[in-house]
């Protein structure tokens, strides 16, 4: 086995006729001669030459699409269209079987829709393949980015008793007997005698604990699943996804954005380098895609020019008051296009106005800061109302084309007093997270953080229209397989 070469090795080999050894599974076998042999590594396949009139009729009738091969042969310059070298096999040797009848991936286009069905086979079309191998790589990226900044990598709890984000959507952990539960006198369920002693559910956000860690380590991340119990059916939400929550000491808003375009930068960048030819098949793909479309609805660039476009602008920041005043202004708004028309200060921005500043007014991503106090959470910096009167806080947005908010954070409370009463303000019980108070009482710094949507970023690399496409196991509402 550990005589085996990787395709996308064996691929950029100077062929001088050397033995060598392959496996992979078989996309193709044409005329008994040519197998089509792909393992993963890169999305071109390698050309097996079968000296068919010297082989086993037996084994030839079990070299089907999806098959596993062990091929040995010699390494020679292809005379063939589309690659440079191919293996004239001595030696094939079947690893596992595919039944051509049964298989469901026959060498044909397949619909996204039908591909989500067999989510465990999905990885070895072209498309998959492309999409979790730039996964790979944005997720290595997001290491090493705040690695090379002496950040720690922390782990936040999965099971907590919080919820950071006050949402209330969190889903329950329980040992109890769902069948009879314990019950206390005024016929509530009785969590003393749950696994934990209390109510629990799995983490919103490892933001809260990370905030711990930043109060004595200075500069943490943590990148880990959380879930959300939304019964949202959309193209951009789902139950189970990955989060990226740094956390900094010492750090105020404006250092906060300088990061996270920073980071945007660096993993975007560093997917462009190192999984260049599966972006460009990806570009192709939605290229392709596009042209069902209506004109109005495609879009002015191509992924490869997208991507490029972020790396080589610098965001537009402004505040939600400005962005406000150009979204009331706009044709969109005076002519009722918006779903939701923005008529005075206070609106809570939808998914349409993030793209339109994003697309149509600024063409370049936008980081949208100091949002109104009422629809933002518990633990932002307040500032001090304008001279409108308006109370805005602290808390940035990232928003990219395509896309809309890829980036939340904001300037953390420090003021103890302030924390405690927005906190009752909002009927955050303060007993609960005494542990979080804590970290105002005893040495409060200023100190900020954001959480980036790991698969929104993937989405945005890879260019794929829906967020159940660039995470293996999609979660969603009636939908938990495999």
């Amino acid at each position: 086995m550990s005589d085996r070469i990787k395709i996308k090795a064996l691929l950029q080999t100077t062929p001088t006729e050397q033995q060598v050894n392959v496996k992979g599974w078989v996309r193709t076998f044409r005329n008994n001669q040519f197998i089509a042999l792909n393992d993963g590594s890169t999305n071109s396949n390698l050309q097996i030459v079968v000296d068919f009139e010297n082989t086993d009729a037996a084994i030839l009738k079990r070299i089907t699409t999806g098959a596993a091969l062990s091929v040995t042969g010699t390494l020679v310059a292809s005379l063939g269209k589309g690659q440079t070298v191919e293996v004239k096999a001595t030696q094939i040797e079947i690893l596992g079987d595919s039944d051509p009848e049964k298989y469901p991936l026959q060498p044909k286009k397949h619909s996204l829709e039908f591909l989500r069905e067999i989510a465990h086979l999905r990885f070895r079309t072209n498309t998959f393949g492309a999409v979790f191998r730039v996964r790979n790589s944005l997720a290595f990226a997001v290491h090493q980015f705040f690695q090379e900044r002496g950040f720690v990598y922390l782990h936040t709890p999965v099971i907590t008793a919080s919820d950071a984000e006050g949402a209330g959507e969190a889903f329950k952990v329980t040992n109890l007997d769902l069948n009879n539960p314990p019950k206390t006198e005024t016929g509530e369920i009785d969590f003393k005698q749950d696994f934990f002693g209390r109510a629990t559910n799995l983490t919103v956000s490892g933001q809260l604990e990370g905030e711990l860690g930043a109060m004595a380590l200075s500069d943490i991340y943590t990148f880990g699943p959380t879930f959300r119990a939304e019964n949202s059916n959309t193209t951009r939400h789902l139950a189970e996804f990955w989060m990226i929550e740094p956390e900094m000491a010492f750090y105020d808003l404006d250092d906060n954005m300088d990061l996270a375009e920073g980071l945007l930068k660096y993993v975007i960048k560093y997917a462009l380098e190192h999984n260049r030819e599966d972006i460009e098949f990806l570009s192709q793909r939605l290229q392709e895609e596009e042209k069902s479309k209506p004109q109005q609805e495609r879009s002015d660039m191509s992924l490869l020019e997208k991507l490029e476009f972020c790396l080589n602008n610098d965001f537009e920041r402004l505040t939600y008051t400005e962005a406000i005043e150009i979204l009331k202004n706009s044709t969109q708004n005076k002519k009722k296009k918006f779903q939701f028309l923005i008529e005075e200060w206070g609106a809570d921005l939808q998914s349409e106005h993030e793209r339109y500043l994003v697309e149509k007014h600024f063409k370049k991503p936008v980081i949208l800061t100091d949002y109104p106090k009422a629809i933002k959470a518990f633990y932002m910096r307040q500032n001090e109302q304008d001279a409108n009167g308006h109370e805005t806080v602290r808390a940035m947005d990232i928003l990219f084309p395509g896309i809309g908010e890829i980036v939340g954070g904001s300037q953390r409370e420090e003021r103890l007093d302030k924390l405690e009463q927005r906190m009752d303000e909002m009927g955050i019980p303060k007993e609960e997270l005494w542990w979080y108070l804590d970290t105002r009482r005893f040495g409060a710094c200023p100190h900020s953080g954001f959480g980036l949507g790991f698969e929104r970023l993937v989405l945005f690399v890879t260019g794929m229209g829906n967020i159940r496409d660039v995470i293996p196991f999609p979660r969603f509402p009636k939908n938990a397989e495999f």
